[in-house]
């Protein structure tokens, strides 16, 4: 049996509560930084985080993990909102920014590039449609190493 990461078990636990606290659980890190461990937790909800919310979610968060034994090495527990250049990782984030700026990085070239920036058009069946300087540009999922919205001002 595969082992499930530490980010998905603490998906797992957290996101029913995200949920009934009227949150979206954007994304979950674990990764070690240095010689500490870090468990970093990005929220969001329409009109935006408050400080309060993370505080709230923090704790509750602490507390799921420690009663259960999610994780046994001490770690550091930040939350916070994904920020304006958030990232687009799930399909629900693709569809929910369409008409939005993204800035794209492919797994490999395509066409001898890695890096595309242009307006996020559509997602339809794992395919990413943009308009990079008015041409249609598609991308599967699995060949996005990262996407982000880019910050207008």
């Amino acid at each position: 049996m595969a082992k499930v990461p530490i980010a998905q078990l603490v998906t797992n636990l957290i996101e029913p509560v995200l949920v009934a606290e009227g949150l979206e659980l954007v994304d979950v890190e674990y990764k070690k930084e240095g010689k500490n461990w870090v468990l970093r937790i990005y929220i969001d909800k329409e009109k935006g985080v408050t400080v309060e919310d993370c505080q709230n979610i923090s704790r509750l968060t602490g507390d799921l993990i420690e009663v259960e034994e999610t994780i046994k090495t001490p770690f550091n527990l930040e939350v916070s909102s994904p920020g304006l250049d958030r990232s687009l990782k799930r399909e629900k984030d693709f569809l929910k920014f369409k008409g939005k700026r993204i800035r794209l990085h492919s797994l490999s070239p395509i066409d001898s590039r890695r890096k595309f920036t242009g307006i996020l058009a559509d997602f339809k069946d794992q395919t990413i449609f943009m308009d990079l300087d008015g041409k249609p540009f598609e991308i599967l999922l699995s060949q996005v190493d990262k996407a982000n919205l880019v910050i207008e001002i």
